[in-house]
């Protein structure tokens, strides 16, 4: 294609659906668009679009252009996503990812860390969304489970994250503490909604408690803390978070079969930048005084 930039509105008139849409997203005037895609459709000789009242419908080879004017942005904001992370001095942005429920302990590393570096910009993104790395959309990644194995990543083990069954003390002077196993089905359980949920201790608990007593269910590890917190009744939270709450009652100790694996993950064309082995190395350095 003789003229990238006929290309690229093309596509974003396909995208936003009208030209003054794409003249938006662009920052040109609308008859910039407009004799881009008259030039564009004079030089391949067909029809990208249908003109109507509501804007511009791509055609069948309209489609076709906007399926290679996506992969073609796509690797082109990959590739910037990567070259602003390349950079050898402590300055721009870090973005880290992780499970909204890290933030406790992210958070004030992020921050002292920071403090060293006081020209870098963080961008903490949290949620249940992947973050791809391979698009540049994070720097490092911090996940939980199974090792991820998607190609082109540099995957260390960061720690091994241990969980136990807690109340509040309003809760034990309701009902008692939990006396074992075969205790449970006195007692009222918070457990996740899907039946088959492979988070290891929602199986355990389905696995060991009377149907009748999963009480509450939830299908956030996030609600199933604050039901904890709220005293609706016993529920699982990882042992370094409900050790920094007062009130909360540990009612069965951890036990092997409900650990999670933590994971760092970065992508191999970053992995060795000055600014993710800076960072890496300092939340190794500060994870080793956090409890399990």
């Amino acid at each position: 294609m003789e003229n990238w930039d006929e290309v690229r509105t093309a596509y974003q008139v396909a995208r936003m659906g009208t030209v003054s849409g794409a003249a938006e997203v662009m920052g040109v005037h609308h008859a910039t668009v407009i004799r881009h895609i008259d030039a564009i459709e004079a030089r391949l000789g067909v029809k990208l679009f249908q003109r109507h009242a509501r804007g511009y419908t791509p055609t069948e080879a309209g489609q076709d252009l906007l399926r290679v004017a996506q992969t073609t942005d796509d690797q082109f904001n990959q590739l910037v996503g990567r070259l602003k992370g390349q950079g050898e001095d402590m300055s721009g942005e870090l973005v880290v990812t992780s499970l909204q429920g890290m933030a406790s302990m992210l958070v004030p590393v992020l921050t002292d860390y920071q403090k060293l570096h006081p020209d870098l910009t963080i961008r903490y993104l949290t949620g249940d969304r992947l973050f791809r790395l391979e698009y540049g959309e994070a720097h490092v990644a911090i996940r939980a489970g199974n090792a991820p194995d998607q190609p082109d990543n540099v995957v260390q083990a960061f720690r091994t994250q241990k969980y136990a069954l807690y109340a509040t003390e309003d809760y034990v002077a309701r009902h008692g503490r939990l006396k074992d196993v075969q205790d449970l089905g006195n007692h009222r359980l918070i457990a996740g909604d899907e039946k088959n949920s492979r988070v290891p201790y929602f199986k355990w608990l389905r696995e060991n408690a009377p149907e009748e007593n999963l009480m509450f269910r939830v299908s956030h590890t996030n609600a199933m803390h604050e039901a904890v917190l709220a005293g609706t009744g016993i529920g699982f939270m990882p042992c370094w978070q409900a050790e920094r709450v007062e009130g909360l009652v540990q009612m069965m100790a951890p036990l092997p079969e409900w650990q999670g694996r933590l994971w760092l993950v970065t992508h191999v064309d970053l992995h060795r930048t000055a600014k993710v082995q800076s960072f890496l190395t300092f939340l190794k350095e500060e994870a080793k005084s956090w409890s399990d």
